[in-house]
């Protein structure tokens, strides 16, 4: 452990505590002798005039108070886990959103190199042995979504322009942006439409043009905001109409007992080692795509409407594969 270390430790081990640190704590965490201990301590209050004081009632350290703040030690400092976590985090960021807040990012990650080649810890590591697998995600073009995530945070309204894969139209809408929700390798933005005068979620990358505007954005009650997009199922927003009801065969089961569809889903293991998912819903259509995923280890048994639709694209599925000319 080098003395940069040993100085960071120190503090943690200070700071974190609501009692004075005995030296001999100090000696056991730093891994050095007593008088190692009183060598960072006076290096601490020469060069970062950390106040520590020592108190002899109770037999150990403390920071004392300076107008009435906790002492931090100036500048960048972090334990070789963090600078690590840190890292990591730059690199889960780069693969879910390639380029963003590269420019912005760029000082700090170039300083956290420098400290761990300083420590002799490296990083090539990282690119290494983290992987992200995007399977389906879509493009977003970089300006556009660093528009959206600028306007969301500092609270400002947007003009966009958002082309609907749905209806294939493009339309203008003038929104107050609420949320940016990664879901499934793809980003959206959940919103209140001033033009149609509701909430909504766009898909990023449909959104053709982006403009901030002047004026600040209605903001919603995050009440309001998890019961019209959290409640229901998936992608598709408002209130619950129907709840489905799956029954997955003992050998699926003992994946999807621990898998985690929706916040108010209930599950149970039947005697047959079956098991039985309940799960909210309102728009039927991400919902199916999950249940034909499952193929045969799966059977939709309540509400009628859903069993009929899972059917209906199984059929659909099945005639398409009947039409092929046999090898």
């Amino acid at each position: 452990m080098d003395r940069l270390q040993r100085i960071y430790k120190l503090h943690q081990a200070v700071s974190s505590r609501r009692h004075p640190v005995s030296c001999q704590t100090l000696q056991d965490e730093l891994e050095c002798s007593r008088a190692t201990v009183n060598r960072i301590i006076q290096e601490m209050r020469l060069y970062f005039n950390a106040p520590i004081e020592y108190d002899h009632s109770r037999n150990g350290y403390h920071y004392a108070l300076t107008d009435g703040k906790n002492f931090e030690l100036p500048g960048l400092w972090f334990s070789e886990t963090e600078l690590y976590a840190l890292l990591t985090t730059q690199q889960l960021l780069a693969h879910v959103q390639p380029g963003l807040l590269d420019t912005q990012l760029k000082p700090v990650k170039e300083r956290i190199e420098k400290i761990l080649a300083a420590r002799h810890l490296g990083n090539e590591e990282i690119s290494k042995r983290v992987r992200i697998l995007r399977m389906t995600g879509r493009n977003v073009a970089l300006e556009c979504f660093q528009t959206v995530a600028g306007a969301l945070l500092q609270r400002n309204s947007l003009h966009i322009s958002y082309h609907g894969r749905g209806n294939d139209e493009t339309s203008q809408r003038e929104i107050s942006p609420q949320r940016l929700i990664h879901y499934r390798d793809n980003w959206y933005l959940d919103a209140y439409c001033h033009t149609r005068n509701a909430l909504r979620s766009f898909a990023v990358e449909r959104i053709v043009s982006a403009k901030a505007l002047p004026q600040r954005c209605r903001d919603i009650p995050e009440k309001q905001l998890d019961a019209h997009y959290a409640s229901s199922y998936g992608i598709f927003a408002g209130k619950p109409k129907h709840t489905a009801v799956l029954r997955f065969t003992p050998e699926r089961a003992r994946w999807v007992a621990d898998e985690h569809w929706h916040p108010q889903q209930q599950g149970s293991t039947l005697k047959d080692g079956s098991y039985e998912l309940r799960i909210p819903y309102s728009d039927p259509r991400e919902l199916v795509m999950d249940i034909l995923k499952h193929g045969a280890d799966v059977q939709a048994i309540a509400p009628k409407s859903l069993c009929e639709l899972v059917h209906e694209r199984l059929a659909s599925a099945l005639a398409q594969y009947r039409a092929m000319p046999q090898p």
